[in-house]
């Protein structure tokens, strides 16, 4: 568990004096990740298999797309979804369960639509030279990944 403590604004998070914050690490915001993953799986596989049938999952699958409901089911939709959850809750379901919460670090705001449509595609900065930039996470100070330093933006455990 990190030491670092992240300080906001005296109007940010809550009304309370008692809460108590700290920058999230690497691995509780990998078990935020695969919690997020798993929800969607859930609700995107019954839908593509209801779609496309068996054989979309089977050895067979030629096609990285395989039609357009494939590309709305399996990357459009997850985008928006991920990106109004930062905007309107301050962090996906997985993190919400841990009780973590994207901030802006300067400020200690909730995200801008454009912080938040940055951040999602700064992942794919993160993620392309072998996963370095989210690596990252474990090695930084404030705990930021590449794409929360392209964003301006911190991950915070909220403690009561």
């Amino acid at each position: 568990m990190s030491t670092n403590r992240y300080a906001p604004p005296s109007s940010e998070l809550s009304n309370s004096a008692s809460t108590e914050l700290e920058y999230a690490g690497f691995w509780i915001r990998t078990g935020a990740a695969l919690i997020d993953s798993v929800l969607t799986i859930a609700i995107t596989f019954p839908i593509l298999y209801a779609i496309y049938g068996a054989e979309y999952f089977g050895d067979e699958k030629k096609d990285f797309i395989a039609g357009p409901a494939d590309f709305l089911l399996s990357y459009v939709a997850p985008a928006v979804a991920v990106i109004l959850f930062w905007i309107s809750k301050q962090g996906t379901p997985g993190k919400l369960a841990l009780s973590l919460r994207i901030i802006d670090a300067e400020t200690g705001n909730a995200l801008s639509v454009g912080q938040s449509i940055g951040r999602y595609f700064a992942y794919f900065v993160s993620a392309i030279p072998l996963g370095l930039g989210i690596i990252w996470v474990g090695i930084d100070a404030r705990k930021q990944g590449w794409h929360d330093k392209l964003a301006k933006t911190v991950v915070i455990r909220v403690k009561k």
